[in-house]
């Protein structure tokens, strides 16, 4: 958790160079905050550096195939010349991801997670999967994320604005 404060507090800084103004001088300690609370219930002090990448991941603006892509490169294991993601890997990454709606009361149950796991491999003899198929399963927008590509439309739409005038 301490390592992780400081890598969050130099991340925030440089983003409150690069965007004067509109970063919260409070940003790391809020965000170190609630990836405590996600990943360290039992106060141990410790948080996986792969779940709270996941987490920043998750949350940050990038476009939905970059994060997909960011999640891959994560929780993949390489594989001679290519990397692919196994069943357990795709588990523990949905159960990390997960962690982010359960905080506010909108928690998966670990079949969902299985579920999707399940329908992620369908087809698949292998034990692992390349990132296409990944990316191909996460595109078609599974039920146990659909909360991510949700939030990043809200997100995108926050900046629209129109040139209608309302009577």
């Amino acid at each position: 958790v301490q390592q992780l404060s400081g890598m969050l507090t130099e991340l925030f800084q440089r983003a409150r160079l690069e965007k004067p103004g509109q970063v919260d001088p409070r940003a790391a300690e809020f965000t170190l905050s609630l990836l405590t609370a996600m990943y360290d219930r039992s106060g141990t002090g410790c948080i996986k550096t792969r779940s709270a990448a996941a987490a920043l991941i998750a949350l940050s603006g990038d476009t939905l195939l970059a994060k997909y892509r960011a999640f891959f490169q994560f929780y993949a294991v390489p594989d001679g010349k290519v990397a692919l993601i196994t069943r357990s890997n795709l588990r523990s990454l949905l159960t990390d991801l997960n962690q982010i709606p359960a905080i506010v009361g909108e928690s998966c149950t670990l079949s969902c997670v299985e579920v999707a796991t399940h329908n992620c491999f369908h087809g698949v003899l292998n034990s692992a999967i390349v990132e296409e198929k990944f990316l191909s399963w996460l595109r078609s927008e599974p039920a146990v994320l659909l909360w991510l590509p949700t939030c990043y439309r809200l997100s995108a739409t926050e900046m629209v604005s129109h040139q209608a005038r309302c009577r």
